[in-house]
């Protein structure tokens, strides 16, 4: 194999990591944007159904589809690491977030929701992404948050 055909094959497979979460996103996230949860921290004890309500300041929320700049819509990472840690890695910040128990939708433009949770642990992040479901960037993800369920009959 000649030195021209390890270059070319090296560069191709380089590519994908020179590749930015910017270049995926319908738009970028506004400068000094981020988000949050209202009335969630980490360490909090609740009961189920856990109330969360969801904020983001620097940007309006959308519903998913929609094609309006400095707009995205939320979704909650539930009980799984945190976003670019699970076993995607790095390709969860350039591909839109799937739909399952572990990634919750708030397509509609949703910024409050209810989850029936079991009592025990349970971990939260919150996730702001564009009209295609595509994470911001990290200024648009909170820390993960970890809540404690209590059990009602044990409150008894």
């Amino acid at each position: 194999m000649n030195t021209s055909v390890i270059l070319k094959t090296l560069i191709i497979c380089l590519l994908p990591l020179s590749a930015s979460a910017s270049e995926f996103l319908a738009w970028p996230a506004n400068e000094g944007a981020y988000v949050y949860f209202i009335n969630l921290e980490d360490g909090a004890s609740v009961t189920s159904p856990v109330l969360v309500q969801m904020g983001v300041s620097g940007m309006g929320v959308a519903p998913a589809g929609t094609e309006r700049e400095g707009t995205g819509h939320h979704h909650i990472l539930l009980d799984r690491p945190a976003l670019g840690k699970g076993p995607d890695g790095n390709d969860e910040w350039i591909y839109n977030l799937p739909a399952d128990e572990n990634h919750i939708h708030f397509g509609r433009g949703q910024t409050e929701t209810t989850l029936d949770l079991p009592p025990g642990k349970h971990s939260l992040q919150l996730v702001f992404g564009d009209m295609n479901h595509i994470p911001f960037g990290p200024q648009m993800v909170t820390e993960v948050i970890t809540i404690t369920v209590e059990d009602p009959d044990k409150a008894k």
